[in-house]
């Protein structure tokens, strides 16, 4: 099935070029469940291939990113809140739920829009918290670049040296997100430490 997935990513990305990958890595960052390792991955291959550039790669994945991640913020800001205040306890999500979260993402929004962009499944819903919280839309788009740029980096890599080994490959992502999840792990005691080093001062 993996194989498939990529075999498709490859030829899509071929044949349209960076704005296939503009648009793929778009749909990854919004509501689609479509992980990035399978639409990064490939681009980094084609790059091996010399079929692709790794400058214009970056620009497309990055922009694609940035750009879905900030639709699934606006979408949130614009939309959620009102759906959440009249509809919210039909779902379990109160009122008072929301306020927490607003909460939670004024004192913490940047490290967790940063690790999320980081993490296997919460990296294309991020922006939506975000967005219900109202947080800081530049803070928002630093640290979404930050998270993006370093997460599209390693997975070019990725596919520059391994692409062609399908199996390997497989084996070589799933590490990868198992590494990503341990360095938020390792990276959280000590933001947590700084924080409250910080509140100290006050």
């Amino acid at each position: 099935m993996f194989e498939q997935i990529l075999n498709w990513i490859v030829t899509f990305v071929h044949d349209f070029g960076y704005v296939g990958l503009f648009v793929m890595t778009f749909l990854e960052s919004t509501f689609t469940p479509i992980p990035s390792e399978v639409t990064v991955v490939p681009a980094g291959f084609l790059i091996h291939q010399g079929k692709m550039h790794v400058l214009p790669v970056m620009l497309s994945c990055i922009a694609g990113t940035m750009s879905g991640s900030y639709f699934t913020y606006w979408f949130a800001q614009r939309f959620g809140v009102r759906f959440v205040k009249r509809y919210g306890k039909y779902f379990f999500f109160s009122a008072d739920k929301l306020v927490m979260v607003q909460t939670y993402f004024k004192e913490h929004g940047s490290i967790s829009v940063f690790t999320g962009r980081l993490l296997p499944g919460i990296r294309h819903v991020i922006g939506f918290p975000a967005g219900l919280a109202e947080m800081k839309i530049s803070l928002f788009f630093i640290y979404t670049f930050l998270g993006s740029t370093l997460w599209t980096i390693i997975l070019l890599l990725v596919g520059y040296f391994i692409g062609s080994n399908r199996e390997m490959l497989a084996h070589y992502v799933t590490y990868i997100k198992i590494g990503m999840l341990l360095a938020v792990l390792l990276l959280l005691p000590l933001y947590i430490w700084n924080h409250r080093r910080k509140k100290a001062k006050k």
